[in-house]
Protein backbone atom coordinates (compact mmCIF):
# COMPACT_ATOMS: atom_id res chain seq x y z
CA UNK A 1 0.00 0.00 0.00
CA UNK A 2 1.16 3.46 -0.55
CA UNK A 3 1.54 5.90 2.69
CA UNK A 4 3.59 8.42 3.56
CA UNK A 5 6.20 8.65 6.02
CA UNK A 6 9.10 9.94 7.32
CA UNK A 7 12.22 8.61 9.55
CA UNK A 8 12.57 12.77 11.19
CA UNK A 9 11.01 15.18 12.08
CA UNK A 10 13.31 17.79 10.60
CA UNK A 11 10.90 18.94 7.61
CA UNK A 12 8.35 18.31 5.31
CA UNK A 13 10.73 17.62 2.88
CA UNK A 14 11.55 14.47 5.03
CA UNK A 15 8.17 12.73 4.45
CA UNK A 16 8.15 10.53 1.12
CA UNK A 17 5.26 8.26 -0.47
CA UNK A 18 6.12 4.61 -0.02
CA UNK A 19 5.19 0.95 -0.22
CA UNK A 20 4.00 -0.67 2.76
CA UNK A 21 2.40 -3.91 3.68
CA UNK A 22 -0.98 -3.92 4.34
CA UNK A 23 -1.45 -4.24 8.24
CA UNK A 24 -3.52 -6.77 9.63
CA UNK A 25 -5.90 -5.73 11.97
CA UNK A 26 -5.53 -7.47 15.58
CA UNK A 27 -8.18 -8.71 18.11
CA UNK A 28 -10.28 -5.52 18.66
CA UNK A 29 -9.33 -3.76 15.84
CA UNK A 30 -10.73 -3.15 11.95
CA UNK A 31 -8.67 -1.98 8.99
CA UNK A 32 -9.89 0.78 7.23
CA UNK A 33 -9.55 1.15 3.45
CA UNK A 34 -9.03 5.25 3.72
CA UNK A 35 -10.23 7.55 1.67
CA UNK A 36 -10.08 11.18 2.51
CA UNK A 37 -7.68 12.25 5.84
CA UNK A 38 -8.50 15.33 7.90
CA UNK A 39 -5.50 17.46 8.32
CA UNK A 40 -5.17 20.77 10.70
CA UNK A 41 -2.83 22.73 12.84
CA UNK A 42 -2.00 20.19 14.70
CA UNK A 43 -1.30 17.64 12.20
CA UNK A 44 1.56 19.46 10.40
CA UNK A 45 2.86 20.49 14.21
CA UNK A 46 3.25 16.70 15.16
CA UNK A 47 4.90 15.85 12.12
CA UNK A 48 7.11 18.38 12.87
CA UNK A 49 7.96 17.97 16.44
CA UNK A 50 7.08 21.62 17.35
CA UNK A 51 3.57 19.43 19.36
CA UNK A 52 3.68 19.25 23.30
CA UNK A 53 3.71 15.01 22.38
CA UNK A 54 6.28 14.03 19.90
CA UNK A 55 5.18 11.04 18.00
CA UNK A 56 7.51 7.73 17.76
CA UNK A 57 9.46 7.59 14.40
CA UNK A 58 8.98 6.45 11.80
CA UNK A 59 5.83 9.05 11.44
CA UNK A 60 3.42 8.51 9.34
CA UNK A 61 1.21 11.75 9.25
CA UNK A 62 -2.88 11.89 9.62
CA UNK A 63 -5.58 10.96 12.50
CA UNK A 64 -8.87 11.52 11.10
CA UNK A 65 -9.57 9.14 8.28
CA UNK A 66 -13.09 8.30 6.57
CA UNK A 67 -13.74 5.37 4.68
CA UNK A 68 -14.67 1.74 4.45
CA UNK A 69 -14.74 -1.06 6.68
CA UNK A 70 -12.19 -3.62 5.17
CA UNK A 71 -11.25 -6.44 7.48
CA UNK A 72 -12.28 -7.09 11.14
CA UNK A 73 -9.80 -8.52 14.18
CA UNK A 74 -11.23 -10.86 16.45
CA UNK A 75 -14.08 -10.28 18.82
CA UNK A 76 -15.50 -7.05 16.67
CA UNK A 77 -19.16 -6.66 16.99
CA UNK A 78 -21.21 -3.70 15.62
CA UNK A 79 -19.34 -2.87 12.38
CA UNK A 80 -19.24 -5.18 8.93
CA UNK A 81 -16.95 -4.54 6.87
CA UNK A 82 -18.31 -2.58 3.45
CA UNK A 83 -19.22 -0.03 6.90
CA UNK A 84 -18.75 3.78 5.91
CA UNK A 85 -16.97 4.97 9.06
CA UNK A 86 -14.99 7.93 10.63
CA UNK A 87 -12.00 6.51 12.60
CA UNK A 88 -9.23 8.01 14.26
CA UNK A 89 -5.88 6.24 13.34
CA UNK A 90 -2.39 6.34 14.00
CA UNK A 91 -1.21 6.98 10.26
CA UNK A 92 -3.76 8.60 7.98
CA UNK A 93 -1.90 9.25 5.61
CA UNK A 94 -1.96 5.65 4.12
CA UNK A 95 -4.19 3.71 1.63
CA UNK A 96 -5.21 1.22 4.72
CA UNK A 97 -5.27 2.19 8.46
CA UNK A 98 -5.86 -0.22 11.45
CA UNK A 99 -7.85 1.65 13.99
CA UNK A 100 -8.91 0.27 17.30
CA UNK A 101 -13.29 -0.84 17.16
CA UNK A 102 -14.16 1.95 20.23
CA UNK A 103 -12.70 4.56 17.68
CA UNK A 104 -14.98 4.05 14.80
CA UNK A 105 -18.04 5.30 13.86
CA UNK A 106 -20.57 4.71 11.04
CA UNK A 107 -21.29 7.74 9.20
CA UNK A 108 -24.64 8.60 7.88
CA UNK A 109 -24.92 7.72 4.30
CA UNK A 110 -25.58 11.50 3.13
CA UNK A 111 -21.75 12.43 4.43
CA UNK A 112 -19.49 12.54 2.12
CA UNK A 113 -16.07 11.23 3.33
CA UNK A 114 -14.41 14.38 2.58
CA UNK A 115 -16.84 16.25 5.15
CA UNK A 116 -16.25 13.09 7.49
CA UNK A 117 -12.73 13.42 7.40
CA UNK A 118 -12.38 16.58 8.92
CA UNK A 119 -15.56 16.12 11.17
CA UNK A 120 -14.69 14.36 14.44
CA UNK A 121 -12.25 16.54 16.46
CA UNK A 122 -13.84 19.75 15.37
CA UNK A 123 -16.99 19.41 16.14
CA UNK A 124 -16.48 17.12 19.19
CA UNK A 125 -14.13 20.13 20.29
CA UNK A 126 -17.60 22.50 19.89
CA UNK A 127 -19.97 20.69 21.10
CA UNK A 128 -17.71 19.58 24.07
CA UNK A 129 -16.47 22.98 24.56
CA UNK A 130 -20.07 25.03 24.51
CA UNK A 131 -22.65 22.65 26.54
CA UNK A 132 -19.88 20.52 29.10
CA UNK A 133 -17.34 23.64 29.80
CA UNK A 134 -18.85 26.66 28.95
CA UNK A 135 -22.90 25.75 29.64
CA UNK A 136 -24.05 27.93 26.83
CA UNK A 137 -27.55 28.62 27.35
CA UNK A 138 -29.53 29.73 24.55
CA UNK A 139 -29.85 33.65 23.94
CA UNK A 140 -26.87 34.27 25.57
CA UNK A 141 -24.01 35.88 22.62
CA UNK A 142 -21.19 33.91 21.81
CA UNK A 143 -18.47 35.28 20.19
CA UNK A 144 -16.44 32.90 17.85
CA UNK A 145 -12.36 33.97 17.04
CA UNK A 146 -10.81 32.17 13.63
CA UNK A 147 -14.32 31.42 12.61
CA UNK A 148 -14.24 30.67 9.34
CA UNK A 149 -11.50 27.74 10.48
CA UNK A 150 -12.21 24.16 10.90
CA UNK A 151 -12.90 24.25 14.40
CA UNK A 152 -14.21 27.65 14.28
CA UNK A 153 -17.29 26.99 12.12
CA UNK A 154 -17.81 24.08 13.75
CA UNK A 155 -18.60 26.55 16.86
CA UNK A 156 -20.38 28.45 14.86
CA UNK A 157 -22.58 25.50 13.30
CA UNK A 158 -22.99 24.37 17.34
CA UNK A 159 -23.73 27.46 18.63
CA UNK A 160 -26.79 28.20 16.87
CA UNK A 161 -28.08 25.16 17.15
CA UNK A 162 -27.87 25.47 20.99
CA UNK A 163 -29.57 28.42 20.44
CA UNK A 164 -27.03 31.33 21.17
CA UNK A 165 -26.46 34.16 19.40
CA UNK A 166 -23.38 34.10 17.19
CA UNK A 167 -20.87 36.32 16.10
CA UNK A 168 -18.14 35.72 14.01
CA UNK A 169 -14.50 37.17 13.92
CA UNK A 170 -12.75 36.39 10.82
CA UNK A 171 -9.67 37.94 8.90
CA UNK A 172 -11.61 38.46 5.31
CA UNK A 173 -14.77 39.64 4.09
CA UNK A 174 -14.81 36.42 2.32
CA UNK A 175 -13.96 34.32 5.80
CA UNK A 176 -16.76 36.72 7.40
CA UNK A 177 -19.45 35.61 5.07
CA UNK A 178 -18.64 31.77 4.96
CA UNK A 179 -19.46 32.38 8.85
CA UNK A 180 -22.69 34.42 7.97
CA UNK A 181 -23.61 31.41 5.80
CA UNK A 182 -23.25 28.85 8.28
CA UNK A 183 -24.70 30.85 10.95
CA UNK A 184 -23.38 34.03 12.51
CA UNK A 185 -25.53 36.76 12.71
CA UNK A 186 -22.81 39.09 13.31
CA UNK A 187 -19.58 38.92 11.82
CA UNK A 188 -16.79 41.25 12.75
CA UNK A 189 -12.93 42.02 11.49
CA UNK A 190 -9.90 41.14 13.87
CA UNK A 191 -7.95 44.73 14.23
CA UNK A 192 -7.31 45.35 17.31
CA UNK A 193 -7.45 49.01 17.18
CA UNK A 194 -11.33 50.13 18.50
CA UNK A 195 -12.18 46.26 18.09
CA UNK A 196 -13.77 46.54 21.05
CA UNK A 197 -15.95 49.79 20.10
CA UNK A 198 -16.83 47.77 17.05
CA UNK A 199 -18.10 45.14 19.13
CA UNK A 200 -20.00 46.80 21.31
CA UNK A 201 -21.48 48.62 18.84
CA UNK A 202 -22.13 45.51 16.64
CA UNK A 203 -23.34 43.73 19.62
CA UNK A 204 -25.19 46.08 21.84
CA UNK A 205 -22.95 45.38 24.81
CA UNK A 206 -21.01 42.50 26.02
CA UNK A 207 -20.71 38.96 25.32
CA UNK A 208 -20.88 35.78 27.84
CA UNK A 209 -18.98 33.25 25.85
CA UNK A 210 -15.55 33.19 23.92
CA UNK A 211 -14.93 30.26 21.74
CA UNK A 212 -10.92 30.91 21.34
CA UNK A 213 -8.57 28.74 19.54
CA UNK A 214 -6.34 31.74 18.67
CA UNK A 215 -5.37 33.10 21.79
CA UNK A 216 -3.55 35.89 19.67
CA UNK A 217 -4.06 39.82 20.24
CA UNK A 218 -7.59 39.81 20.34
CA UNK A 219 -7.44 37.30 23.70
CA UNK A 220 -7.55 40.03 25.95
CA UNK A 221 -10.01 42.26 24.81
CA UNK A 222 -12.44 39.52 24.27
CA UNK A 223 -11.98 38.98 27.63
CA UNK A 224 -12.15 42.64 28.38
CA UNK A 225 -15.59 42.31 26.73
CA UNK A 226 -17.58 39.45 28.37
CA UNK A 227 -20.42 40.14 30.76
CA UNK A 228 -20.47 39.21 34.60
CA UNK A 229 -20.12 36.06 34.89
CA UNK A 230 -18.82 35.13 31.48
CA UNK A 231 -16.55 32.29 30.18
CA UNK A 232 -13.38 32.12 28.03
CA UNK A 233 -12.64 28.98 26.24
CA UNK A 234 -9.13 28.50 25.73
CA UNK A 235 -9.18 25.99 22.33
CA UNK A 236 -5.81 26.22 21.02
CA UNK A 237 -2.90 28.70 20.35
CA UNK A 238 -2.99 29.54 16.40
CA UNK A 239 -2.23 32.81 17.09
CA UNK A 240 1.62 31.27 18.04
CA UNK A 241 2.63 32.99 21.05
CA UNK A 242 0.96 31.43 24.22
CA UNK A 243 -0.81 35.43 25.88
CA UNK A 244 -0.96 35.92 29.47
CA UNK A 245 -4.04 37.75 31.16
CA UNK A 246 -3.80 40.04 34.31
CA UNK A 247 -5.34 37.90 37.43
CA UNK A 248 -7.47 40.60 38.48
CA UNK A 249 -9.73 40.78 35.46
CA UNK A 250 -11.57 37.20 35.77
CA UNK A 251 -12.19 38.72 39.44
CA UNK A 252 -13.22 41.81 38.17
CA UNK A 253 -15.61 40.13 36.09
CA UNK A 254 -16.73 37.30 37.97
CA UNK A 255 -15.68 35.35 34.50
CA UNK A 256 -13.58 32.00 34.07
CA UNK A 257 -11.22 31.03 31.73
CA UNK A 258 -11.74 27.47 30.81
CA UNK A 259 -9.31 24.79 29.08
CA UNK A 260 -10.86 22.61 26.30
CA UNK A 261 -8.81 19.70 25.65
CA UNK A 262 -11.12 17.04 23.61
CA UNK A 263 -8.10 14.75 23.51
CA UNK A 264 -8.29 14.03 27.07
CA UNK A 265 -11.68 14.65 27.02
CA UNK A 266 -12.30 11.98 24.62
CA UNK A 267 -9.02 9.11 25.26
CA UNK A 268 -8.58 9.50 28.71
CA UNK A 269 -11.64 10.45 30.80
CA UNK A 270 -14.91 10.63 29.19
CA UNK A 271 -14.61 8.55 26.42
CA UNK A 272 -17.97 7.25 26.53
CA UNK A 273 -19.74 10.33 27.12
CA UNK A 274 -17.42 11.63 23.81
CA UNK A 275 -18.73 8.54 22.14
CA UNK A 276 -22.42 9.64 22.75
CA UNK A 277 -21.77 12.74 21.91
CA UNK A 278 -20.28 11.89 18.89
CA UNK A 279 -23.53 9.96 17.88
CA UNK A 280 -25.42 12.96 18.73
CA UNK A 281 -23.44 15.01 15.98
CA UNK A 282 -23.54 12.21 13.32
CA UNK A 283 -27.52 11.82 13.82
CA UNK A 284 -27.95 16.15 13.15
CA UNK A 285 -25.83 15.22 10.09
CA UNK A 286 -28.34 12.82 9.07
CA UNK A 287 -31.27 14.65 10.16
CA UNK A 288 -29.97 17.20 8.21
CA UNK A 289 -29.37 19.74 11.01
CA UNK A 290 -25.97 19.81 10.44
CA UNK A 291 -24.03 20.57 7.36
CA UNK A 292 -20.12 20.24 7.68
CA UNK A 293 -18.44 22.47 4.84
CA UNK A 294 -15.15 20.96 3.62
CA UNK A 295 -12.10 22.85 2.93
CA UNK A 296 -8.99 22.76 0.28
CA UNK A 297 -8.84 18.96 -0.93
CA UNK A 298 -5.69 18.28 -1.96
CA UNK A 299 -4.54 14.96 -3.77
CA UNK A 300 -2.29 12.11 -2.28
CA UNK A 301 0.55 13.16 -4.48
CA UNK A 302 0.63 16.98 -3.14
CA UNK A 303 1.02 15.66 0.78
CA UNK A 304 3.75 18.16 1.56
CA UNK A 305 1.80 20.84 0.13
CA UNK A 306 -1.57 19.91 2.02
CA UNK A 307 0.50 19.61 5.62
CA UNK A 308 1.97 23.38 5.00
CA UNK A 309 -1.77 24.85 3.63
CA UNK A 310 -3.17 23.64 6.94
CA UNK A 311 -0.15 25.00 8.95
CA UNK A 312 -0.67 28.52 7.37
CA UNK A 313 -4.35 29.44 8.45
CA UNK A 314 -5.07 30.22 4.73
CA UNK A 315 -7.30 28.74 4.18
CA UNK A 316 -11.32 28.13 5.68
CA UNK A 317 -12.75 24.52 7.10
CA UNK A 318 -10.80 21.46 7.31
CA UNK A 319 -7.93 21.04 4.61
CA UNK A 320 -8.36 17.19 3.51
CA UNK A 321 -6.26 14.84 1.65
CA UNK A 322 -7.70 12.32 -0.46
CA UNK A 323 -6.15 8.99 -0.27
CA UNK A 324 -8.28 6.91 -2.70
Amino acid sequence: MRAVRSDTLDSLDAYASVELPKPAPAAAEVRIKVAACGIGFVDTLVALGRYQVKPPLPHIPGSEIAGVVDALGASVSGLSVGDRVIGQARGGFAEYAVVPAAAVARIPDTMRFEQAAGFRTNYLTALHGLRDRAHLAPGERLLVIGAAGGVGLAAVQIGRLLGAKVIAVASTAEKRALAARHGAEITLDREVDGWRDRLKAAVGGGIDVVFDPVCGPLFQPAFRSLNWGGRHLVIGFAGGAIPALPANLPLMKGAALVGVDVRQFAQVFEADKAQAQLDELLGWVGQGKLEPPVGRVFPFDEFRAALAFAYSGEGVAKTVLAID
